[in-house]
């Protein structure tokens, strides 16, 4: 267990992430969620990441009060990723220690980070399973 307090997000985050732009629609999203079976994309401008969007952003749409109208499934899904994405997003670097993400992880019960370098561009992310694999991997020696 003390090798894991050692343990850095470069050594177990993925590299090569998939992103979203803000015009997007949500239903190529959706499809793009059950394809990868991601959690989250991070939103992407001009190489500079300006968001983040989740599987939760999706639901968050249909979640209706009384007095709203229900619309179609189908206009919905026709709203961007730019209208329904998260501006302020939680964020690392590759040399933060994993037991930082885990706290970050457990306190905003949040399931990925995204993770820039020091000019601000997208180098990764690391997810719930990447924590989870670099505690296994540390148990074990």
């Amino acid at each position: 267990m003390y090798k894991f307090l050692e343990q850095t997000v470069d050594g177990y985050m993925t590299r090569n992430v998939r992103t979203v732009k803000r015009d997007l629609d949500m239903l190529q999203l959706s499809e793009m969620f059950e394809q990868d079976d991601f959690n989250s994309y991070p939103v992407e401008d001009d190489e500079q990441v300006v968001g983040i969007v989740t599987k939760f952003d999706i639901l968050k749409c249909f979640a209706f009060t009384p007095n709203q109208m229900l619309p179609r499934y189908r206009d919905l899904m026709s709203r961007k990723v730019g209208d329904v994405m998260t501006p302020e997003f939680i964020y690392v670097s590759p040399d933060t220690r994993l037991t930082r993400v885990l706290q970050i992880m457990v306190e905003h019960r949040i399931r990925s980070i995204i993770v820039l370098d020091g000019a601000q561009k997208l180098v990764g992310i690391i997810a719930r399973e990447d924590v989870i694999a670099a505690l296994k991997a540390t148990a074990c020696d």
